[in-house]
């Protein structure tokens, strides 16, 4: 979707001599609009979609981030700018500060002064106002890091093409697929899940029972709501509900109590079902999905979710598809972040106990998984993304910028917990 980019801008400045042996400095320009995050304000004025660090309330603070490949000698700088009278800002990196002052109304580079990366990482650059008037407005568009260590690799979003500033800001989503028995007639997936505490932040989709045409999963909404979400592609190729023909429309044939459903768009179309649900983090979820033909032409999708310690099932939602005739394929999970103002803030998930049935009733245990993940971690944008296998549960995490990256393409074996589902399927609740 994007062109590979793992590096930012460079200015390469001459050297005193052509020797092998002469340090050459070189300079990244790190633009602020894709690499700049809230850390205690959740208001998107401050970070607009494609523009800078812009803000007034001095209580805000942000973070910068960039990577470097090795430990590093840094210089530090700013692009700031000021409209109104002048203003300080505190800048911290680990144990470092630094103040800048900002006189000028147009943008300026102001220096602040030199840091010593220990390790290869992450680099976190925080900032805050001091003291300055409430109707001072300061602009940042760039932190500006030279260095003259040999072959310093340095990583960021370095541009908006591709409207990378959006997604790098949303981070890296990662995937897991699952191998399954080469049976045509694999009728359901069933999945537990478990967020660990403190992995929740608002924007989490932790997706559960993925599969060719939908997905099924737990989500974050806001500090108050959060939902089950089960949601199935129409066959119809479109970002917008509207243009989809009436004869390739998802659609709905029955909802469990209290669940909303109608259509979705922007990342194609299709139907959609969700129930406000306050499910919790330390504990763990089951989910089922059911994918049957009907008739020569169409497929059932349907899908129940409940709380594993109450032994509960609930109905989300059943959907037909049209234009389409087959049982489950393509069994996988995903973690993603869809809100880029938490694109900064860590997220994992557990799943267990993942099987497939086949339509004669015979469960299968899934114990081998392909990890994979998207444009803005394949492209090189963002490094904080893993995935793994932990004895009888493989794992996800992503964002946060934490200090490693899973291959893509790496297989994971976990072990088998030999606790296969007990589902009557005749006492599901269903439309």
């Amino acid at each position: 979707m994007n062109k590979l980019s793992i590096l930012c801008l460079i200015i390469v400045l001459s050297a005193a001599n052509s020797s092998a042996t002469q340090l050459t400095a070189k300079q990244w320009s790190i633009p602020t609009a894709g690499n700049a995050f809230p850390i205690n304000d959740d208001s998107t004025e401050a970070l607009p979609r494609h523009g800078g660090l812009r803000w007034q309330p001095a209580e805000s603070e942000y973070a910068i981030y960039f990577h470097v490949d090795r430990a590093a000698k840094l210089q530090l700088a700013v692009r700031a700018r000021v409209a109104g009278e002048t203003a300080a800002l505190k800048f911290t990196v680990e144990e470092a500060e630094f103040t800048a002052k900002i006189v000028n109304t147009q943008f300026e580079q102001i220096a602040l002064g030199n840091f010593n990366a220990p390790t290869a990482g992450y680099v976190k650059v925080g900032v805050r106002g001091l003291g300055w008037r409430a109707d001072n407005l300061v602009e940042i568009d760039q932190l500006v890091v030279s260095s003259e260590t040999p072959e310093l690799k340095l990583t960021c979003v370095a541009s908006s093409e591709g409207n990378m500033f959006y997604w790098g800001r949303r981070g890296p989503s990662v995937h897991l697929t699952y191998q399954v028995p080469n049976d045509p007639s694999i009728q359901y997936a069933y999945t537990e899940i478990t967020v660990p505490l403190g992995q929740d932040p608002i924007g989490s989709y932790f997706m559960a029972n993925g599969f060719r045409e939908g997905y099924f999963g737990i989500q974050v909404n806001s500090i108050s709501e959060r939902r089950v979400l089960f949601s199935v592609w129409s066959p119809f190729n479109s970002d917008n509900p509207q243009d989809i023909p009436q004869d390739q429309r998802v659609e709905l044939l029955g909802k469990g109590t209290e669940v909303h459903a109608g259509e979705f768009g922007n990342e194609g179309s299709g139907g959609q079902s969700y129930l406000v649900y306050p499910w919790k983090a330390g504990r763990t979820y089951r989910f089922l999905t059911e994918v049957k033909p009907i008739d020569g032409n169409s497929t059932k999708y349907t899908s129940w979710f409940g709380d594993k310690a109450t032994g509960e099932w609930r109905l989300i939602a059943s959907f037909r598809r049209p234009m389409t005739h087959t049982h489950l394929q393509g069994f996988h999970s995903f973690l993603e972040n869809f809100d880029p103002r938490f694109g900064a803030q860590e997220r994992r998930v557990n799943y267990a106990n993942i099987f497939v049935c086949d339509s004669d009733g015979k469960w299968h245990e899934c114990l081998e998984s392909r990890f994979s993940v998207d444009a803005t971690g394949g492209g090189g944008y963002r490094l904080d993304f893993a995935g793994g296998a932990e004895g009888t549960s493989f794992f996800l995490r992503n964002c946060g910028f934490f200090d490693e990256s899973t291959k893509a393409g790496t297989r994971f074996q976990r072990k088998p917990s030999g606790l296969k589902p007990d589902i009557d399927f005749t006492r599901l609740p269903r439309s």
